[in-house]
């Protein structure tokens, strides 16, 4: 019997003891982060997408995906999983979910979450299923950022969420989200494998007291007396914390705050329900951070310009378990570079069309002489966050990919050098990024580009380029810029920078970040206007002048003859 088999048939198990027609298991954990080390989802389903929700009844078993993701779950849940895609469906969609009585752990859940799902909330019943998941032995310690490096003191942030408070007279702020507290108090560690972060809960009273909740082997003394004005402990503690509390407002996000820490507030505390004020404050990267960020960039870049050469020029056959590891290899030669930003996809051929693939012993593939491969990475730099995506041909290339490639890069081209004042929101950007695909009935199921973080999640929030992101866009805010077109089991397609928002005098406007070659052979120069001509050569001249001092002979001259 198989792990995910005998998993299964132990909550069907729980189902009949507790009186239950069904569970839900989400992805997360009680930290809410996109990339969590405990995955009960994947242990359940086989599932390994960043994003998703299982539904174990009686005698059904349900996956809920979005598109991203769509492809990924049939192929790695098999049959024992109807794999659902939101939004066209969602659980409070289907007949049998409506009178049944459904468990939840109220730990791994909010607010929000079950009222977006679930439509009856009387028979969502709140119990734990104990997964027997393994204690956290992580014994990384956590460690603090200079000013040189973010730009701005801990101090002077909480001094700015002070002034937040007072003007909406709340008492407490609770900080739920981890990313939040670790940008807040300039702190980062190693408690996620692709992100400097460290998981932890704050509450910040009006006052300026901080009580933060951590494991507390993992913060060392010098840190302790940084933070004079804190009280630091375990996690476990909270309730015994806030019984201590004056009476009087509590401020939560019910986006990050769970049903069972809503709960432990609710009993004592009026609740204020706001959107954490730290998610725009972050957001929006200072002049320091986005002077690092090119900085990250540069190496970056130049590791990617190797690879992309060595790939263009390789004489042997490889797979693309292979091209992952060469990669990482050239990423690896900087010395500020400290790890993947999230797990790499390399996608050849009709695994090029699986959005977030990952390549595995199963379905590692060699690349055939005239594949195309989609390579998504990204590293975690001291100086900053990168995710780049390029397509590259291996050999010769159809008519109707070439033409394809091309639309998605017209609408990669469309966002970077639109008029800001005019698609100020995410929203009409998108649009402008899908138009050269729509205009011959083809799309894709992705949002055009997400927000990034400074030395931390790969993916942030609040800004975003997606159909309904109306979040408007700040001076010095960043975001990926990544149309594509996947076609099923065939090829993928994708083209990514990072760009950040630029405010002069007069004018708004993006301004790349990532600068590596796009690849010209897969480009159909009789469908680009003269504008876009214009865009590609002053990009890869850029490429040049920045990175040509970090390539040897070869590699420069290789790249002298994509400036066309």
């Amino acid at each position: 019997m198989s792990k995910k088999i005998k998993v299964i048939e132990n909550i069907k198990r729980f189902l009949k003891i507790n009186n239950l027609d069904g569970y839900i298991i989400p992805k997360n954990d009680n930290y809410f982060t996109e990339y969590s080390k405990i995955n009960n989802l994947a242990r359940v389903t086989n599932f390994t997408g960043s994003a998703g929700f299982a539904i174990i009844l009686k005698n059904t078993n349900y996956l809920f995906v979005d598109g991203r993701y769509t492809l990924q779950a049939k192929k790695q849940s098999g049959k024992n999983f109807k794999i659902l895609e939101i939004p066209h469906t969602y659980p409070k969609d289907l007949s049998n979910m409506h009178s049944n009585k459904i468990g939840f752990n109220p730990k791994l859940f909010t607010k929000t979450i079950l009222e977006r799902y679930f439509e009856n909330k009387n028979n969502l019943i709140p119990v734990e299923f104990n997964f027997k998941n393994k204690t956290d032995k992580n014994s990384n310690k956590i460690f603090l950022l200079n000013k040189a490096t973010v730009g701005e003191s801990w101090i002077t942030k909480i001094n700015k969420i002070k002034q937040y408070m007072y003007k909406r007279k709340i008492n407490y702020l609770y900080v739920s989200a981890s990313e939040n507290v670790n940008w807040v108090l300039n702190i980062r560690g190693k408690d996620l494998p692709n992100s400097p972060l460290v998981n932890c809960k704050l509450i910040i009273s009006n006052d300026g007291k901080l009580n933060l909740f951590i494991n507390l082997h993992k913060i060392p003394n010098l840190i302790k007396k940084k933070f004079k004005n804190a009280s630091i402990c375990e996690e476990n503690n909270f309730f015994k914390t806030i019984n201590k509390f004056k009476s009087g407002t509590f401020c939560i996000d019910e986006n990050t705050c769970s049903i069972f820490e809503q709960g432990l507030i609710d009993s004592k505390f009026k609740i204020i329900y706001k959107h954490d004020p730290i998610y725009e404050l972050k957001s929006i990267k200072n002049r320091i951070e986005i002077k690092n960020t090119q900085n990250a960039h540069i190496e970056d870049g130049v590791a990617l310009t190797k690879f992309l050469y060595w790939f263009k020029n390789k004489k042997k056959e490889t797979t693309e378990k292979k091209i992952e590891d060469k990669l990482e290899r050239f990423r690896r030669k900087s010395k500020n570079y400290l790890y993947p930003s999230f797990d790499t996809i390399a996608g050849s051929g009709p695994n090029g069309a699986i959005i977030h693939y990952k390549s595995n012993d199963q379905t590692n593939r060699k690349l055939n002489k005239n594949d195309i491969l989609l390579i998504d990475s990204g590293g975690q730099y001291k100086w900053g966050t990168t995710d780049v995506t390029r397509t590259m041909s291996s050999g010769k290339i159809s008519k109707e990919i070439k033409n394809n490639f091309t639309r998605v890069l017209k609408g990669h081209i469309a966002v970077v050098t639109c008029d800001l004042k005019k698609n100020i929101s995410g929203y009409l950007i998108d649009k402008l990024a899908r138009k050269p695909l729509k205009s011959v009935g083809l799309d894709y199921s992705h949002g055009t580009g997400h927000g990034v973080g400074f030395f931390l999640n790969v993916h942030e929030g609040p800004q975003g380029i997606t159909k309904y992101n109306k979040v408007e866009l700040k001076n010095g805010m960043i975001l990926s810029n990544e149309p594509g077109y996947y076609l099923k089991n065939k090829y993928g397609i994708r083209i990514e920078n990072l760009i950040y928002v630029k405010k002069n005098k007069e004018k708004i406007e993006f301004k790349n970040l990532t600068y590596a070659p796009i690849d010209i052979d897969m480009i159909n120069f009789k469908m680009l206007n003269i504008k876009e001509k214009k865009y590609l050569f002053d990009y890869h001249l850029n490429v040049y002048t920045k990175l040509s001092k970090f390539l040897n002979k070869n590699e420069k001259k290789w790249l002298i003859n994509l400036i066309k």
